[in-house]
């Protein structure tokens, strides 16, 4: 799963190989999108995990008017 840099409006688009996935506005976003693929994380997981690839900033980082 890549969790892709935050452009210019709020959330970040995520995809899972290479397949639009959704939108996350926040860590729990992306623990629900990875649920549905049917991996059950915890949000302190989700930030370990080597599943998921952050891309061009952190999991600290929506994008403006996010969270």
């Amino acid at each position: 799963m890549v969790v892709h840099r935050p452009r210019g409006g709020p959330g970040r688009e995520v995809s899972v190989a290479g397949t639009p996935a959704g939108r996350a506005y926040s860590l729990a976003d992306v623990v629900a999108l990875v649920r549905r693929v049917g991996i059950d994380l915890d949000p302190g997981e989700a930030l370990a995990t080597s599943l998921i690839e952050w891309r061009g900033a952190g999991a600290d980082s929506w994008g403006p008017g996010a969270g």
